[in-house]
């Protein structure tokens, strides 16, 4: 019982430590830097037979776009953090 604990703290361990790839760190940091360019907004609207109509609204705004930061600027220094390496490939963002 403890042996097989030690084999599963171990294999979680060694993967906590492998390094994030290229193209994870990009769609990482893509968000980051959409979060960046405006804030994120969220509408829902619906109904059921249970509780009929129901409606939510929520607004996320990050420090990045509070702080006034470039979104090119926040995708690459992200990517930079996560791999040590320069973006493979520019960021996918929001047409504003």
């Amino acid at each position: 019982m403890m042996r097989g604990l030690n084999l599963v703290l171990l294999v979680l361990v060694v993967a906590g430590c492998t390094p994030i790839t290229p193209e994870r760190a990009a769609e990482r940091c893509e968000e980051r830097a959409r979060a960046a360019q405006a804030p994120d907004v969220g509408l829902t609207i619906g109904a059921n037979s249970n509780d009929g109509p129901f409606a939510s609204a929520s607004i996320g705004i990050s420090s990045d776009l509070l702080s006034g930061r470039d979104p090119l600027g926040v995708y690459e220094t992200c990517v930079i953090n996560l791999t040590g390496q320069l973006p493979i490939r520019p960021p996918r963002l929001r047409a504003l």
